[in-house]
């Protein structure tokens, strides 16, 4: 069962457990704390692996110093380059396709992939990470995604409106051919889209999925 907080996602671990009398077995998170726990079984990651805020603006203020680049070296605009690094990785979008909004292309493009060095050489990741090496081991490993295939036989996603196209594609390999998936979802209340959440994709997922059935939930109580 995932969502996107880690409070809706013990709220949903309550409920369960009321209403089914137990929870083991069941694996209840955020699609970041999900992810990174397959991260930590493949590559024996843990909390030290993922950088700090802080660390993240040192990164960009030192690479925007490094090349005399003409911005403000404040932790505001690092905060906002930052964002758009994740947004590039959220939409698995080249990094030559995207157009900043902070910086000119051709530094915006050497912040990425400076930054992503960095972080690399550090064995280091960030949260779009997660989502990021997430997708290559699945898509590179048929063993492990076959491992938690068998773990997650079915699949809850709430607030599915809010996802972005890297996650519904971690979603769509854990979901393999049985495809017993659950969604929630609400287009009109999508609140992630600087960060890459596509309702679209949820309008679309009868294409994506076959002999879906809707529910459609009309009445607010």
């Amino acid at each position: 069962m995932i969502t996107f907080t880690k409070a809706a996602a013990n709220e949903m671990r309550t409920r369960f457990e009321k209403i089914s009398g137990y929870s083991d077995g069941v694996t209840f998170g955020t699609f970041h704390s999900v992810f990174f726990m397959i991260l930590r079984h493949a590559y024996g990651y843990n909390s030290s692996n993922i950088i700090l805020e802080s660390e993240k603006y040192q990164i960009i203020n030192g690479i925007i110093e490094k090349h005399n680049m003409e911005y403000n070296g404040q932790d505001d605009f690092a905060k906002n380059v930052i964002a758009e690094i994740g947004l590039v990785k959220s939409e698995m979008k080249p990094v030559e396709q995207y157009h900043s909004v902070n910086m000119k292309a051709d530094d915006f493009q050497i912040t990425y992939r400076e930054y992503d060095e960095i972080l690399r050489a550090n064995n280091k990741i960030d949260f779009d990470d997660m989502l990021v090496y997430c997708y290559e081991l699945l898509s590179k490993r048929p063993d492990i995604l076959k491992a938690w295939q068998n773990k997650f036989r079915y699949i809850l996603v709430d607030e599915f409106q809010d996802i972005n196209r890297m996650q519904y594609e971690v979603v769509k390999l854990l979901a393999g051919k049985t495809q017993n998936i659950f969604i929630v979802g609400d287009d009109d209340q999508s609140i992630y889209g600087f960060r890459g959440a596509k309702p679209e994709i949820m309008l679309n997922f009868e294409r994506d999925f076959k002999n879906v059935m809707r529910i459609k939930l009309d009445v607010n109580y």
